[in-house]
């Protein structure tokens, strides 16, 4: 007989990935890569803050899949979406669009990249 209330385990599951990746990849403008949405990204991470106890990291997406994107944004993502996350010698630049001072990281913001 086949039980199917076994349970089922989410692909690529381990442990939750580290702050501290996103940490060292602010302070060194490093980009991380990860797996995300079950695809590869490479991301510019912009800041690390709380929204509703959880983390979340603002980057810029700077390939999906071994593309880049169309148009430089900065999309919010919430760090334990993020899979196999690791830093890569992959240097950047701060974007413009990035606002340490936007009212949502009043009081959230745990880190973010110096601006020049």
């Amino acid at each position: 007989m086949n039980d199917m209330s076994a349970k089922v385990e989410r692909p690529n599951a381990g442990p939750p990935p580290s702050p501290a990746v996103i940490f060292e990849a602010i302070v060194k403008q490093l980009a991380v890569a990860a797996t995300y949405n079950r695809g590869e990204v490479t991301l510019a991470p912009h800041a690390i803050y709380t929204r509703h106890d959880e983390l979340y990291v603002d980057a810029v997406t700077l390939e999906r899949d071994g593309r880049p994107p169309k148009e430089e944004k900065i999309g919010a993502f919430k760090l334990a979406g993020l899979g196999a996350l690791r830093i890569t010698p992959r240097r950047f630049q701060g974007s413009k669009l990035h606002n340490p001072a936007e009212p949502r990281y009043a009081g959230t913001l745990l880190m973010a990249i110096e601006q020049n």
